[in-house]
């Protein structure tokens, strides 16, 4: 992927308008919900609303889980992560997940959210706040992508949550994203887009060679400061069968500091009215006013 830099303001506003196309495509199919959908049909809803409105080109297609699976419990292999035949019953949480490209930007995002009412869900994701307000300030003031991976379970644990982000491929926390930049066809791999996953592959080459990680995890590789660029940051915390998390971009400055490129997020609205810290006043700059619906390619 070709990470440009993070101080033109035009990169940025690229990537803040999928990402926000991307939050107005999950709370636009959330409203839609209704008892008796299955994740598969909800993953197809997804993937019609991007399509619509200009998306041709995938970091990875559209996910829905349902129930117990929002804690990813029984997940044993890759192929457990794709959506099901499992219904939504009254009551059950669930996470949506896109990451559509639009214009060479990649807004990979995650939406955690319940059908009706589930105290356990509320109190996850009040808690889930605090890592929102804990990431950047780690990293600003110096912090390894592996220390703030270890701050992140130290906080789980105090919560008395377990961490479920350990259970995705490479049990990362984050993962770099930038420009997709390839000519090769346009298609879909064990749900990710061809040309996303060569990329991928690429970065994670080069990234090895300098004894380096574009994802973030917890082993000695991720051990070092975070290249400037875009991390898609997805702290997944889980409660017997509820999980929660919120996906969403952080902006690395090549000074070190880091940034959320959005406040205006789902999520960041919720606890905003609940007056919680969450990393408010870290975003960049005076969010952008044009509708996400009007820079459908």
């Amino acid at each position: 992927m070709s990470h440009s830099d993070v101080t033109d303001a035009t990169f940025l506003r690229r990537y803040r308008t999928v990402q926000r196309l991307s939050y107005d495509c999950v709370e636009s199919v959330a409203a839609t919900l209704d008892e008796g959908v299955t994740e598969r049909e909800v993953a197809a809803r997804l993937h019609e609303w991007l399509s619509d409105r200009g998306v041709r080109e995938w970091f990875h297609t559209p996910f829905a889980w349902f129930g117990d699976r929002t804690a990813f419990r029984g997940f044993a292999t890759p192929l457990h992560f794709f959506p099901t035949r499992r219904r939504l019953e009254q009551g059950m949480p669930y996470i949506l997940d896109v990451a559509p490209v639009l214009d060479r930007a990649v807004g990979d995002i995650g939406y955690a959210r319940v059908l009706g009412e589930n105290p356990i869900h509320d109190e996850l994701m009040t808690d889930l706040a605090a890592y929102r307000d804990l990431i950047p300030r780690l990293i600003t003031e110096g912090a390894t992508l592996r220390d703030v991976y270890l701050e992140v379970d130290e906080l789980i644990r105090r919560q008395g949550y377990d961490n479920r982000h350990r259970v995705y491929p490479g049990r990362v926390i984050a993962h770099q994203i930038g420009d997709i930049e390839s000519r090769i066809p346009r298609f879909i791999a064990f749900g990710f887009g061809s040309r996303a996953a060569r990329t991928l592959v690429g970065d994670l080459m080069v990234e090895r060679a300098h004894n380096r990680s574009p994802l973030w995890a917890s082993g000695k590789i991720s051990d070092h400061r975070p290249e400037p660029g875009l991390w898609a940051v997805e702290p997944h915390i889980g409660f017997r069968d509820v999980g929660v998390k919120f996906e969403e971009a952080l902006v690395v400055r090549p000074d070190g500091s880091a940034v959320w490129l959005d406040d205006e997020t789902p999520h960041v609205r919720r606890w905003r009215r609940q007056g919680l810290a969450c990393g408010l006043g870290q975003a960049l700059g005076t969010p952008e006013t044009t509708p996400s619906s009007e820079v459908a390619a």
